[in-house]
């Protein structure tokens, strides 16, 4: 892939990455699904100007939903997604959580 703003799709920020931010300098970031470890590393890398040490990947499958109204039962299901947990190295730090 050679865009590495379509490979980071958004920062994911919640109590437990902003727990895992202040404890172990670990940042969760939301990667298109068919990324992997290396080119996710690259990406936060070359775009955030940091050392990273580690990262690590997980699969969300999307929920199957079911709505009923006058005109039927219709099902459907959300997108599977993919986050991804980037461990810096000592001393790094991404700005763009600290704004929030």
């Amino acid at each position: 892939m050679n865009d590495l703003t379509k490979i980071i799709l958004k920062p994911v920020i919640t109590e437990r990455s902003t727990d895992l931010k202040q404890n172990d300098n670990k940042f969760i970031f939301e990667v298109m699904p068919k990324a992997n470890k290396m080119e996710i590393k690259h990406a936060v890398e070359k775009l955030f100007n940091v050392k990273v040490k580690d990262v690590k990947t997980l699969k969300i499958h999307g929920k199957k939903k079911t709505t009923f109204n006058k005109g039927g039962r219709f099902t459907g299901k959300q997108p599977d997604r993919k986050k991804a947990i980037v461990t810096l190295a000592q001393g790094e730090n991404i700005d763009i959580f600290d704004q929030v």
